[in-house]
């Protein structure tokens, strides 16, 4: 049996825990008594999903134009003025549109500042909406260039006759029209065993595939492990990994040629996510005109087997 090592996991174990690797591939690791708030802010910003960003950078320009608005309207009813005698407005809200117009430079002309004061807060105001508009514009193009791999895994596993003895499979295909090239796989098992010593903790296994790379990943890949004499999931039961809490963790990486990058990805399927007795159907078809065409929606299907 391959021996069992630490891939950064740590093999302590101090009782049930949740999955390792999340559904979208995020590690299931909660940090705390981090510092340096600017680094970890702008990681934030390039990590989290697309409504959360939006929020966030609208959430901020609303709080700044407020807190602009609020230095305006304590300088007094005189620091701006209108084109026009009466907007029909608050004097909040006059400094709050005038705000606006001041960080984002637009600047239409019916409203201006009056006296040393408003004119020192306008001037740092749009000093401060010049640099805040470039850094958000520096992280939405870190965003969009950032390349990632955007495959599509089966939904589980299966343990299905293969050749003279059974295997582990899983499946899984890229949900764009770009070409994956050199796409290598590692897979491994995390199972809750009782050392030497008595006490539990967390052994981390390769699982050898039949073919651990491809040159292509234009259609689906079935990744398949066999489970021979090896192997460490040889004799084991739906029961027994149960019982040993596993858990198959997956990278792939692979070079995508519109980015001229590698880039990775990570999955995880445990026990309860593992069917025995099946095996996956055809997820794409020849059409009339001799044309592959791959269903990335049928990427999970599968039918029982005797």
């Amino acid at each position: 049996m391959t021996p069992s090592f630490d891939p950064g996991l740590t093999q302590s174990y101090t009782g049930r825990l949740l999955r390792a690797i999340n559904k979208d591939g995020t590690f299931n690791v909660h940090r705390t008594g981090t510092s340096g708030l600017a680094g970890s802010f702008y990681q934030l910003l390039t990590c989290i999903s697309w409504p959360k960003f939006f929020l966030l950078i609208g959430a901020g320009y609303v709080i700044v134009n407020l807190a602009f608005a609020g230095i305006y309207t304590a300088l007094g009813p005189s620091a701006l003025h209108s084109a026009e005698r009466d907007m029909g407005i608050s004097s909040f809200a006059l400094a709050f549109y005038f705000s606006v117009q001041t960080l984002t430079t637009v600047g239409y002309g019916s409203l201006y500042p009056y006296g040393n004061a408003a004119h020192i807060v306008a001037a740092v105001e749009s000093a401060l909406g010049l640099l805040g508009f470039a850094l958000a514009t520096g992280i939405l193009f870190a965003r969009f260039s950032r390349p990632s791999a955007r495959l599509v895994f089966s939904e589980g596993m299966v343990i299905t006759p293969y050749q003279d003895r059974t295997s582990l499979q899983f499946r899984v295909a890229n949900r764009y029209s770009n070409i994956l090239m050199e796409v290598e796989a590692s897979v491994m098992v995390m199972l809750v065993e009782r050392g030497s010593d008595g006490q539990l903790k967390r052994n981390f296994l390769e699982l050898p595939l039949e073919r651990a790379k491809i040159l292509f990943l234009a259609l689906s890949w079935t990744v398949v492990h066999p489970i021979d004499q090896k192997s460490p999931l040889w004799n084991l039961s739906a029961d027994d990994l149960r019982d040993k809490q596993a858990e198959v963790l997956i990278l792939l990486k692979g070079f995508d040629e519109t980015f001229g990058q590698t880039v990775h990805t990570r999955y995880s399927y445990r026990w309860d996510e593992i069917q025995w007795g099946a095996r996956f159907t055809p997820a794409f078809q020849v059409s009339e005109a001799g044309q592959l065409v791959l269903d990335v929606a049928k990427i999970g299907d599968t039918t029982p087997i005797a």
